[in-house]
């Protein structure tokens, strides 16, 4: 779920969750100042476990069908609880941001898939409700048992290889539990810890579209890559979630504003969300995104653009080297120019081979594309030939800049018609080509901005 309310009032629901003696408990504290201090009302929920625990409950007593029935009723509780704080961000007058100190997924690190899968089937829980509808964004604060050993220590594990070791199998289980939601962002120990709350406190801030100036060091940005196919069988990936997702590009009111609707699910479960992106006027885009029930949703079609095909994907949702990736691979019946399409995106604060270093093995990167106007899903979408549009977007990094793309003449060019680009059978050695515009031409329509967010 997206941020609710009137357009004067959010309403944000968080989960900060991680592995042990991963800054969760300081970063809570950290991010509930600073949005106290942007005026924001800000409610923390209690950790259910920890309230239900502190009453002398030890797992070590329970044998396995107390064990089940207490995760359970720890998940029934949780709902209660959360839901409690959730009607009082609703009824709010400021804006409201509600920290959840783990969520409803959580439970799932700690029973095995069999019986939670039964748990679901019996109380008629299903994940895209209580994972992805029920939370706007989810952050998972690494443990220091991965990537910062020196300061891993806890009252309960001293700083020995067996704490360690638990430790980072405990922080995978929690962040894998959450693979899947549409927001969910992972902040690792590659900076110092304060940098590494900064960055948590920036990611929040991101989402929401909140601009934080100077106040935080931007460090992470959003990277795209171009995957040649074909997609390796299934074992070959860590755990993963796919998803069915549809985008439907919508007629908007004015001109350098964007639209579109997206349908996002498994299963025959669907969550809806409307987006839309206006850029400020020092070239920032805005984007707001909304909740939409199914009727809405309905509704809201009746206003799709015809310019733009409706663009179909399978997305797949993994973790690997503690960074969290989605692929989306463009199926039919999307426009001609998206066969065969594989995009995989990520954020991330690493550059040249670090960031190298952290990509999956098992894919066929042949290059990233971030920013790149060929590979926006806006210009991907239109039905018009790229040479013979004026609806053909070119953006990159704030650069707020919409061009009709001008047709490549030269004979030594290696950029394929716009009608099937290129990427539809890229190679490591093949590149797009993108015709610039020219910024100081005076004939650059004024139309839609590009996408910096798919």
């Amino acid at each position: 779920m997206d941020a609710i309310g009137t357009e004067e009032r959010k309403v944000y629901r968080l989960v900060l969750t991680g592995g042990p003696c991963g800054g969760k408990t300081t970063g809570q504290s950290r991010l509930c100042t600073f949005f106290e201090n942007l005026g924001w009302k800000v409610f923390r929920v209690p950790e259910t476990a920890t309230i239900l625990l502190s009453g002398g409950i030890k797992f070590a007593d329970l044998v396995a069908d107390e064990v089940y029935k207490f995760q359970e009723n720890l998940l029934r509780t949780m709902i209660q609880i959360e839901n409690t704080y959730f009607e009082l961000g609703r009824t709010s007058t400021k804006n409201c941001l509600i920290i959840c100190d783990r969520g409803f997924m959580d439970a799932s690190a700690y029973i095995s898939k069999e019986k939670w899968d039964r748990m679901m089937r019996s109380n008629n829980w299903n994940p895209v409700e209580l994972r992805d509808n029920r939370y706007n964004q989810i952050i998972h604060m690494v443990s220091a048992a991965n990537g910062a050993e020196d300061f891993y220590n806890t009252e309960e594990h001293s700083c020995r290889s067996e704490g360690v070791t638990l430790a980072r199998d405990l922080d995978y289980k929690a962040a894998s539990a959450w693979i899947g939601h549409p927001y969910f962002d992972v902040i690792d120990n590659s900076t110092d810890f304060e940098n590494k709350v900064n960055r948590m406190i920036e990611c929040v801030c991101q989402k929401l579209g909140i601009d934080i100036g100077d106040r935080l060091s931007i460090t992470s940005r959003k990277v795209k890559f171009l995957v040649s196919g074909p997609v390796p069988a299934d074992s070959a990936f860590p755990a993963f979630q796919d998803f069915d997702v549809t985008h439907h590009y919508l007629q908007c009111a004015g001109p350098r504003v964007q639209a579109r609707l997206r349908k996002r699910g498994q299963n025959g479960r669907w969550s809806y969300i409307h987006t839309i992106r206006r850029p400020q006027q020092h070239g920032q885009s805005i984007e707001v995104r909304t909740q939409l029930s199914h009727r809405d949703y309905l509704n809201m079609l009746t206003q799709q653009d015809d310019a733009h095909f409706t663009i179909y994907k399978k997305r797949r949702c993994f973790l690997v080297n503690n960074q969290y990736f989605q692929m989306d691979i463009y199926i039919e019946p999307s426009h001609p120019r998206c066969k065969g399409l594989i995009l995989l995106e990520t954020y991330t604060s690493l550059t040249g081979d670090k960031l190298k270093n952290i990509l999956p093995k098992f894919l066929n990167i042949v290059k990233e594309v971030t920013g790149q106007p060929d590979y926006s899903m806006f210009n991907l979408s239109l039905r018009e030939d790229w040479n013979n549009t004026k609806k053909f977007c070119y953006s990159l990094h704030g650069k707020t800049i919409c061009c009709h793309r001008q047709a490549d003449t030269s004979s030594t060019s290696n950029t394929a018609s716009t009608t099937t680009p290129i990427i539809a059978t890229a190679t490591a050695t093949t590149d797009t080509g993108v015709d610039r515009v020219n910024e100081t031409s005076g004939n650059v329509p004024d139309n839609n901005v590009d996408t910096l967010f798919e």
